[in-house]
């Protein structure tokens, strides 16, 4: 059985989705979990604490929540970046295009959050980069032996989160196609330079 923690932040992370931060209200909260605000209040004293634990759980959920998920039955690191890829696909799919990166969104919907909001942000960011740059540095020889690890990693985050959120501006997953059509012809030419550069 949930913990009173567990139920609020499985609640929040859900309309925190669906409606935004500060759309979401704590009479939200206590109506989607049906406790008391006595309860609400012991584990969290304010929203932002909530906040602060969402944040936390998508930190330390993104393998169970997110990789093993996308990853499952996928052993090519290179593959594994466009399975993540994928993953948001389906989700921005079977939304009709309403789908908004839960991290994304909330960057965007807290234009200047207190500093350990912004860190938790920051580290979620991170998280998901140092998984994709995991990929990269298993895919070996396949990339050119200069290739910023780190930076590409970055950019395949950024492509992400770009079609993700013109995919729901605009009611149109093309958008998001779109962006990971670029990102896997740019993959396409790292690996046959990397190919041209082993035969020289």
């Amino acid at each position: 059985m949930p913990t009173a923690r567990e139920k609020i932040v499985g609640a929040a992370m859900e309309l925190f989705w669906l409606k935004g931060y500060n759309s979401t209200s704590v009479a939200d909260l206590l109506s989607r979990t049906q406790l008391n605000s006595g309860s609400l209040y012991h584990v969290f004293p304010s929203k932002q604490d909530v906040l602060v634990g969402v944040l936390e759980a998508y930190r330390d959920g993104i393998e169970e929540m997110l990789l093993a998920p996308a990853w499952k039955g996928v052993d090519d690191p290179i593959e594994k970046i466009f399975a993540l890829l994928a993953l948001y696909r389906t989700m921005i799919v079977e939304t009709d295009c309403t789908y908004g990166c839960p991290i994304g969104s909330l960057a965007l919907e807290l234009h200047e959050p207190d500093p350990q909001v912004r860190d938790l942000i920051a580290v979620n960011f991170e998280n998901w980069t140092k998984a994709i740059e995991g990929c990269l540095t298993d895919a070996g020889k396949r990339l050119p032996p200069r290739t910023d690890k780190r930076a590409l990693a970055q950019f395949v985050l950024t492509a992400m989160e770009g079609g993700v959120m013109q995919a729901r501006t605009h009611r149109d997953v093309g958008y998001f196609d779109r962006a990971v059509k670029q990102l896997r012809a740019h993959f396409d030419m790292l690996e046959a330079m990397a190919k041209t550069k082993a035969r020289g």
